[in-house]
C-alpha cells in the first residue's frame, strides 16, 4: 500500500445543504509502481474494480500531480493522465480510472455536490463530454487540496462552509488554468489582444468582425473558434457589449444628445441605439442618464 495516504470521508445536515455545496471526502494517495490500484480501504460506495468501472452519487475533481495514468467515462474515450492533469467525475456518469503501473501516481481528490455545481453545469463551465483539464502543476492548487484535508481532519464548527469554498477554489483553478493553457502559443494571444483593441478603438466605425479578422490576419472561422474561447464571447456579441457599455459611460459622464452617442459608438440610427439599450439594460436611454445622476 501507498506510502502516503490520507483519506477524509464526510458527512452533511439539511442546513449544509442550503448552503449550495456540501463536500463529501476529501484525500490524498500516493501509488507506487506496480501497486494494486485503487486501495482497498475506501469506502464500499467508492471502491471498484479498474476493468468494470463505477458510478458515484456526486461530482470528484481529481488532480494527478506526478506520475501518468488513464481516464475514461460514458462520454470520454480512453484518455492519458499527466502529472498536472486534472479530471472530473460526475454524478452517476460510469467511468473508471488507474495509474499507469510503471509509473503510479500521486493523487488530491475532492468530492462534493450541490446547487452550486449543478448551476454551473446547466450554464456550460463543465461538461461530461469534456471532463480532462489539462491546468499544469501549480503550489496554490496544491495547497487548496492539503488545506481542504486539514480543515476536514479537524471539522471545526462551519467546517463544510469552509470546504465547500475549497471546493469552489478547485473549480475556479480548473477552469481558469485550462483555459489559460489552451493559449499558450502566444502568437495567438497576440492577435487576440489585438482583435479587443481594435474593437474598441473602432466603434464608431461600425467595424464588422469580419473586417477584424481580416485585421490580425486570422480566417474568419478560426477566428470566431478561438475569440469565443478567450473572451467567453462570440465577436459580434463582443463589439455590442463594447458597445453599450461606452453608451453608458457617455451618458452618465457627458451631455452628449442620444444622437451623438450613437453616432461614436457606431449605431445605425438613434431609434437602433434606443431600442438595443433598453432591450439589454430595461430602461431607456434617457431614463438611464437620469437614474445615475441623481
Amino acid at each position: 500500500m501507498g506510502h502516503n495516504q490520507t483519506l477524509q470521508y464526510l458527512i452533511d445536515n439539511e442546513q449544509d445543504a442550503r448552503w449550495g455545496l456540501t463536500v463529501n471526502g476529501v484525500g490524498f494517495q500516493h501509488i507506487d509502481s506496480d501497486e494494486p490500484y485503487p486501495p482497498k480501504n475506501h469506502p464500499q460506495e467508492y471502491s471498484f474494480l479498474t476493468d468494470q468501472g463505477r458510478r458515484l452519487n456526486e461530482y470528484q475533481f481529481i488532480y494527478i500531480t506526478a506520475g501518468r495514468g488513464f481516464f475514461q467515462s460514458e462520454h470520454c474515450a480512453q484518455t492519458e493522465i499527466k502529472e498536472g492533469d486534472m479530471f472530473l467525475l460526475f454524478p452517476r456518469e460510469w467511468h473508471s480510472y488507474h495509474p499507469d503501473p510503471g509509473t503510479g501516481w500521486n493523487e488530491y481528490w475532492i468530492g462534493f455536490r450541490g446547487q452550486n455545481i449543478d448551476s454551473r453545469i446547466a450554464n456550460g463551465f463543465f461538461s461530461p463530454r469534456e471532463p480532462v483539464f489539462h491546468v499544469g502543476l501549480h503550489d496554490e492548487l496544491v495547497q487548496v487540496f492539503r488545506n481542504a484535508i486539514a480543515i476536514a481532519k479537524e471539522q471545526y464548527v462551519g467546517y463544510q462552509q469552509m470546504l465547500a469554498g475549497a471546493a469552489n477554489m478547485v473549480m475556479g483553478h480548473a477552469y481558469a488554468f485550462n483555459r489559460h493553457n489552451e493559449f499558450e502559443n502566444r502568437e495567438v494571444v497576440e492577435q487576440m489582444r489585438k482583435a479587443k483593441v481594435i474593437m474598441t478603438e473602432r466603434l464608431a466605425e461600425g467595424i464588422t468582425p469580419m473586417e477584424v479578422a481580416e485585421e490580425i490576419n486570422m480566417g474568419y472561422s478560426r477566428f470566431r473558434q478561438v475569440f469565443r474561447k478567450f473572451t467567453g464571447y462570440a465577436p459580434l456579441q463582443y463589439i455590442q457589449e463594447v458597445r453599450l457599455t461606452k453608451c453608458k459611460q457617455l451618458l452618465a459622464n457627458t451631455n452628449l444628445s442620444l444622437t451623438e452617442i450613437a453616432y461614436q459608438v457606431g449605431y445605425e440610427s438613434v431609434d437602433y441605439f434606443a431600442t438595443t439599450f433598453r432591450k439589454k439594460n430595461g430602461v431607456t436611454p434617457t431614463a438611464y442618464r437620469k437614474s445615475v445622476r441623481r
